[in-house]
């Protein structure tokens, strides 16, 4: 760790690898399948210093490893809800990325009750509308074993090269991956009360699976504001996020630039 760098803060489900006591808002990001707390361990840089970045640590990875994962957002997001309880006492908004957009939703909707609501902000990047996600995934049918895995991984891209070009790697992914992408194609949505905070849809303009015109059905998941934005990059953007995305929050979360 470099001197008179802050220390990694951490509780069971959450990762704030810059504490910004002063802040005024945090920002709680959600990754990927597959992916780790660690996927926002530089975001800190790129936003400004009024945001602190908190990213939630799955089950079965990382400092987790020897966890079980878990395998159903509903489950899921019970356990994350009750985690983030105590970092409400400011603003808060969330970011997404796929099936973390899915999960993050489903913990908003949890937070709903509470009153006044103490989110401001749900952002979702690269996921449909919740009641087209989830069971039938035509996707990843027959994914089922290593093999089925692997060919499924070499298809969709992103950082899977590096993970079936490395054993030791592929061990350690795979168990985690497995159960997300079992919670991924699981999920079933239920109707309920819309938030009430707006939505910002952020869209790669290669992801020729999701892009904005999947997205703008969101907006039929609260009664506030949708706002809608495109990014660079495939679906697997958030490997290396583009400057444009830090512009997008900045933005939308009411703040000015970036952090010098």
């Amino acid at each position: 760790m470099v001197a008179g760098t802050p220390a990694v803060r951490r509780s069971g489900w959450c990762r704030v690898f810059r504490p910004r006591p002063g802040a005024t808002l945090r920002l709680v990001c959600f990754p990927q399948a597959g992916g780790a707390a660690s996927a926002f361990h530089d975001w800190p840089d790129r936003l400004p210093d009024t945001v602190e970045v908190v990213a939630v640590q799955y089950a079965g990875r990382q400092d987790r490893g020897d966890e079980e994962p878990v395998s159903d957002v509903a489950t899921l997001a019970d356990l994350v809800a009750r985690e983030v309880q105590p970092l409400l006492d400011r603003p808060v908004a969330f970011f997404g990325h796929s099936l973390g957009a899915t999960i993050a939703f489903e913990v908003a909707r949890r937070l709903r009750p509470r009153f006044p609501s103490p989110l401001t902000r749900l952002v979702v990047a690269a996921r449909k509308p919740p009641a087209e996600c989830g069971r039938g995934s035509r996707d990843r049918a027959g994914v089922r074993s290593d093999e089925d895995l692997r060919r499924y991984l070499t298809r969709v891209g992103g950082r899977a090269p590096l993970v079936l070009a490395n054993e030791e790697l592929w061990q350690a992914t795979v168990p985690a991956l497995r159960g997300d992408l079992l919670m991924a194609d699981t999920y079933t949505y239920t109707g309920g009360v819309p938030l009430t905070c707006p939505i910002t849809v952020v869209a790669a303009a290669d992801d020729r699976g999701c892009g904005l015109a999947e997205m703008r059905g969101w907006s039929g998941y609260t009664i506030g504001a949708l706002d809608e934005h495109l990014v660079p990059g495939d679906h697997f953007f958030l490997n290396a996020p583009p400057a444009e995305l830090f512009t997008v929050l900045a933005d939308v979360l009411g703040t000015n630039g970036r952090a010098e």
